[in-house]
């Protein structure tokens, strides 16, 4: 029998046929059931750096601070979000900066999110970031090492013995160990005085982070850094980690009893989408503007807003300069016209002076100390510390209105070293004389050839105390303080943060963010209130890192030199770069810096 279409329309329109057909609706609706668990997946790798990301298509090569920072605020207000992963994979960072990534685990926590660490293995500073996670999971085959704390300075004096090379450095206060690599062949008791309670600082935080993570004694966290090096196994007997289990477990840890959730994890959560379609000839120009880091442009906003000025490198005269490979410098032209840019600018309510500096030229760290102190109370001025603001670091800080430091910033080393290497003898070893003729007494005192005569050293020697004089002067009238005192605290000597807050080099313990947030309330501004933020200098274009600027000082030697250095074992070029102050006293014969190379594992 043939049914038409017509009947069987009418038949499916009727109640008895409704009544006994399955709803296909019943499966979309047991589908919606299953419910979605959304998770942001987030890696902690690189270094880091300071300040705004370079423009264009490389500014997701390098992750800063600040981007990363951002991306942990965003999970952290996401309420669609069921917890976070944080793959933490050796990040090469400081103290400072590690406590910033501590505060943002942190803050996540606080706002609702469950905050996964997965380790693949770990050093010291990978389980210090883990340890803020609500959960810490590491794989059978992984390790935990945390062996404590090691400095490492390398001396450079036998290697010039070996050259004939005399190096001649003249210094001004006990502590500035500065000079000490290249004119001895270990520390001096000053020097291993200094170290020495920079490490016991640095082990008693580590000590409190751990304990007051994990719920442990600080005796059982140094029993534990004691035996050092763990297994998964044993790392989770003692209560160092919660779970045993690779990445792909994680998803089952945050179903938990909902065996039917489905995980969802958004990798690479929070990071910038970039338009990759380079079709067409619009297309070719926008992969163009990309590569070169050109950017559209933007209208001028009036709206209220806050300068971060970025005061990050080694300290020079000069514009500051990038390479491809994240080594910066900063130079005291550019710093000097962003400081005016901030000043100037009517829409700036408050400057926020971020530093990461090791310090360097003695005079381009005092014309960027008087550029600040044109402000002159126009605008409120905070200075917020990170992994290093030391000597000329320290000096161009210690105008401001409040100076924040991390507990884990080196800073202080406020003192003075000079001086110049004498290749004479190694020439003569490679067949090189020399003759001199001349007129005045100390004309040979910048010659790179011979060594001090007396008269040159007194002369050079009394300029160093002349400067070192300034330096501690201005110092005491920044910080408000007794001269006397403050020179006793001085002498070249280096703090963490934590010390310095108790001997009054700085103001308040803290992050950038907790700066910002004073600066608002230093301006009269409702503390709730947005505002823009303003990052100086203006970052170096890919371009520019690339190619150089068209500087006669940046030459294809430097890139290539650089490039190479990259090659070699970390340990090896670590050696290297310790060389390079000499770098610095051949433009700048008198220099404020630390020993930053300073290597503390």
């Amino acid at each position: 029998m043939k049914v038409t279409a017509a009947l069987l329309a009418l038949l499916m329109m009727s109640p008895v046929f409704a009544a006994n057909t399955p709803e296909p609706q019943a499966d979309a609706d047991q589908a919606v059931a299953k419910k979605k668990l959304t998770v942001a997946h987030i890696e902690i790798h690189g270094s880091y750096p300071e300040g705004a990301a370079a423009p264009g298509l490389f500014s997701e090569v390098v992750e800063t601070l600040t981007i990363g920072l951002q991306r942990m605020d965003k999970a952290g207000r996401d309420d669609d979000l069921e917890a976070v992963i944080l793959h933490i994979d050796s990040p090469s960072i400081g103290w400072a900066k590690l406590h910033e990534l501590r505060t943002g685990i942190q803050k996540m926590r606080q706002k609702g999110r469950k905050v996964y660490a997965w380790l693949e293995s770990g050093m010291t500073k990978d389980y210090l970031l883990a340890s803020a996670c609500d959960e810490i999971v590491l794989p059978e085959s992984g390790m935990l090492m945390m062996p404590g704390l090691r400095a490492e300075v390398s001396f450079y004096k036998n290697l010039f013995d070996m050259l004939a090379i005399q190096p001649q450095m003249l210094r001004v206060g006990e502590f500035k160990s500065a000079a000490e690599p290249y004119s001895r062949s270990e520390m001096s008791p000053a020097f291993r005085e200094e170290m020495e309670a920079i490490l016991d600082d640095y082990y008693r935080q580590i000590v409190e982070m751990v304990a007051s993570s994990r719920k442990l004694t600080a005796d059982q966290v140094k029993a534990a850094i004691d035996t050092g090096l763990y297994t998964a196994a044993d790392a989770k007997k003692l209560g160092l980690i919660d779970r045993i289990a690779y990445e792909d477990a994680i998803s089952d840890l945050i179903k938990g009893d909902r065996k039917d959730a489905e995980v969802k994890i958004v990798k690479g959560y929070g990071k910038k989408k970039i338009d990759t379609d380079f079709s067409g000839i619009a297309g070719m120009a926008k992969m163009m503007n990309l590569m070169m880091g050109v950017e559209p442009t933007q209208r001028k906003s009036s709206s209220p807003k806050i300068a971060i000025i970025n005061a990050v490198g080694p300290i020079m005269s000069g514009s500051s300069k990038a390479d491809f490979f994240g080594d910066e410098s900063m130079g005291s032209t550019t710093m000097i016209k962003a400081i005016r840019q901030a000043r100037d600018d009517a829409s700036v309510k408050a400057i926020v002076l971020r530093i990461d500096s090791p310090g360097g030229s003695a005079l381009a760290s005092d014309l960027m100390w008087h550029e600040l102190e044109t402000l002159d109370g126009k605008k409120p001025l905070i200075v917020s510390m990170g992994d290093v603001a030391a000597s000329g670091g320290y000096y161009i800080a210690m105008g401001a209105d409040r100076i924040f430091a991390e507990p884990g910033t080196l800073t202080g080393s406020i003192g003075v070293v000079g001086g110049k290497l004498a290749f004479e003898k190694f020439f003569e070893k490679i067949g090189i004389t020399t003759s001199v003729v001349q007129r005045g007494k100390n004309s040979g005192v910048l010659s790179m050839t011979t060594p001090f005569t007396e008269s040159e050293r007194e002369s050079m020697q009394k300029m160093l105390n002349d400067i070192y004089g300034q330096f501690t002067k201005k110092a005491a009238a920044g910080r408000k303080m007794d001269y006397d005192k403050l020179e006793k605290m001085a002498r070249g000597r280096v703090y963490t943060g934590a010390q310095a807050l108790q001997l009054g080099l700085v103001d308040e313990l803290g992050t950038l963010t907790d700066a910002i947030a004073h600066a608002k309330k230093a301006a009269g501004l409702d503390p709730d209130q947005k505002l823009e933020r303003l990052d100086l200098p203006k970052p170096v274009s890919p371009f520019e890192q690339l190619f150089g600027p068209i500087d006669p000082g940046t030459t294809s030697l430097n890139v290539a030199t650089s490039a190479w250095l990259k090659q070699l074992p970390p340990e090896v070029t670590e050696q290297l770069q310790g060389l390079g102050v000499y770098e610095l006293l051949a433009k700048e014969r008198v220099l404020t810096v630390m020993p930053y190379r300073m290597l503390v594992k």
